[in-house]
């Protein structure tokens, strides 16, 4: 099937003539003519294939329509049969059978006001589209058992849930106050007050593209993929090589804070015992495959492979804290198309995923503490700003007042606290470091969650020092939070930096070109490359055909972190005519350059340049 949602202000139609289909039963179930004003207009049009499965086309149908609806805040709804969305029609019974189907479902909804336009008749309509960016959607639903290797989202019973939440919002100070964050002063931290109503409103939908996104495809790092899934991104050489460095960086903090790292597959069983029950705990949306006429999910996480490793695994109390850790370059989530937003949320991501079982839980809040800190280092090489959040059970907040209080001085700031009466999820405790983009929008980045349940779920246990079985407590964390995520935060708090005039940079260490060597003329050729051979840093020069003015302003634009240009005067006194990002121009020795990069590279990692040295060897990447 396929359907056209578009939110108007005003749609209106009238029957004007009989098609060769026309079933006079229509005009009994529809309405010859109508006129509605705010509505979501479902264009609709049922296709070959759809009586393969008329339930789930009608299930996925009736979801996208609810979920829009939601989205966009409107209760009025028209159907509208409308042919000419597909070349390939269904047999009139099998789109009449839908078109039943789905009203009924949505009849069902008491709150909901639906005009049905007849099937099988000319009309004429009238439409007023709003025009912002959620006004038009287009969707191609396919029915489950039609196809091998389709695709559906599911929704766990922790996503409806996390809808029906009711929270009380605190704010906690360093040193252990509380306050009710309604009644908080936010002078000093506006963007934690914008961290709370964007958490309160709980709406994750921008209707403005954040600013990461023109910048990401300027410098060329990162783009769209037209041949793939929406939500899903190729990433060119500059882009791939920030996204390796940031993928090390965070591991050597993982591995060296004591984390085994493991590799785990793609895609599990839907119908596993185990992983069905958890689907149905974790709040994201699946994609699911069909193989063989068997369900399988592709992982929104490291959890499942863990999980399965760990219940094989022979552990003793000596044992405990026991990390795992995996770096997914493939995690998947079935966003919803109005929530994607560039690097902030996509569908297809990698996520560094730390899972530490302990003991009990004490020493599962020692651990959460440590890998706290662990997340403000990870934060702090990053060059990244953030807000905290903390969300507890009540009973769970109660009963550890002490941990709390010394989360909050970990913090070092005003922190948001989420407070729930039950636990809806399979975490007592999580907390979060938030990232305010341009947009005044929050993104999770860091995160660290104490389980209650999984280790039993899956029959995770170890050997106490009685020689007794038992189950553990397990910490979920990622100190980063999705290494494309951290690309997004990064890129964002230059933009922001852009919009108050000031110079926008990576950090050293990250920059794809840290430093370019402009020759005065070609006739220097020959002393840059001597200059190259001497700097072991991601260095290229440019031997363009073009004004030195030009290339100052091109290496200017792709924020290199160091421009050195060479001449006549350069060559007779053995230096470098060094500028860098903050506006300074200085004379250096080749060595007294390497000297001042060795302390910015602070023990950082390093990849050679992923493109050719000289830029007239350099393709375009994005036009």
């Amino acid at each position: 099937m396929r359907i056209l949602l578009i939110h108007a202000d005003r749609f209106s139609f009238r029957v004007t003539g009989e098609t060769s289909v026309a079933m006079p039963s229509e005009l009994q179930k529809a309405s010859p003519e109508g006129e509605v004003a705010e509505c979501l207009v479902v264009f609709m049009a049922a296709e070959k294939g759809d009586e393969a499965d008329i339930d789930s086309v009608v299930s996925q149908v009736t979801g996208e329509i609810l979920s829009l609806a939601g989205q966009v805040g409107t209760d009025h709804l028209v159907i509208y049969p409308y042919a000419h969305l597909s070349s390939t029609l269904s047999p009139p019974r099998v789109a009449v059978r839908l078109l039943d189907e789905i009203c009924r479902h949505l009849q069902g909804r008491d709150h909901l006001k639906i005009l049905r336009a007849p099937f099988g008749y000319y009309k004429a309509f009238e439409i007023a589209c709003k025009g912002h960016p959620l006004s038009e959607l287009a969707k191609t639903i396919i029915p489950v058992r039609q196809t091998e290797g389709s695709a559906k989202a599911e929704e766990s019973e922790a996503l409806k849930a996390e809808k029906t939440l009711k929270s009380e919002w605190m704010i906690i100070t360093p040193d252990g106050e509380q306050v009710s964050a309604e009644d908080f002063s936010f002078s000093t931290r506006p963007n934690l007050e914008r961290l709370f109503r964007y958490e309160k409103s709980g709406t994750r939908i921008s209707d403005q593209a954040p600013p990461h996104i023109e910048l990401m495809r300027r410098m060329e790092l990162v783009d769209y993929e037209p041949g793939a899934d929406q939500g899903n991104f190729r990433w060119y050489p500059k882009g791939q090589l920030m996204k390796r460095l940031a993928e090390t960086y965070v591991s050597r903090l993982v591995v060296g804070h004591g984390g085994m790292q493991v590799e785990t597959p793609i895609m599990y069983d839907y119908q596993h015992p185990k992983l069905s029950l958890y689907l149905q705990r974790f709040p994201a949306r699946q994609y699911v495959l069909l193989s063989d006429q068997k369900e399988y999910f592709l992982r929104f996480a490291a959890c499942f492979g863990q999980y399965l490793i760990q219940h094989d695994m022979q552990i003793s109390h000596h044992h405990l804290p026991c990390k795992l850790y995996e770096l997914t370059h493939y995690s998947f989530r079935r966003e919803q198309s109005g929530e994607l937003a560039g690097l902030k949320r996509l569908r297809t991501f990698t996520m560094p995923d730390l899972h530490t079982l302990a003991r009990d839980m004490e020493q599962a809040k020692e651990e959460f503490i440590r890998q706290t800190n662990l997340a403000i280092q990870c934060m702090e090489g990053f060059g990244l700003d953030f807000e905290v959040a903390i969300r507890f059970v009540r009973d769970f907040a109660d009963q550890n007042r002490p941990f709390v209080e010394e989360l909050a001085a970990c913090c070092s700031r005003p922190t948001l606290i989420e407070l729930w009466d039950e636990r809806f999820f399979y975490f007592v405790a999580k907390l979060e470091f938030n990232f305010i983009d341009a947009l005044d929008k929050a993104a999770c980045l860091s995160t660290v969650q104490i389980d209650v349940e999984n280790t039993e779920r899956f029959d995770i246990t170890y050997v106490d020092q009685n020689g007794e079985k038992q189950h553990p407590l397990l910490l979920h964390a990622s100190i980063s939070g999705s290494i494309d995520r951290v690309l997004y935060a990064i890129l964002e708090t230059q933009a922001m930096r852009m919009k108050k005039g000031q110079k926008a940079s990576f950090p050293f260490w990250l920059a794809p070109i840290q430093l370019r060597l402009i020759p005065v003329s070609e006739k220097f050729n020959d002393a840059c490359r001597q200059v190259l051979e001497k700097v072991p840093y991601r260095i290229d020069y440019d031997d363009r055909d073009i004004s030195m003015g030009r290339k100052i302003r091109d290496a200017e634009r792709e924020w290199i972190p160091y421009i050195l240009v060479l001449g006549a005067k350069e060559v007779e006194e053995h230096c470098l005519n060094v500028r860098t990002r903050d506006g300074a121009q200085r004379k250096m020795t080749v060595p007294e350059l390497l000297s001042e990069i060795e302390s910015q590279m602070n023990e950082k990692p390093f990849l050679e340049l992923p493109l050719p040295k000289r830029l007239s060897r350099r393709p375009i990447f994005v036009g």
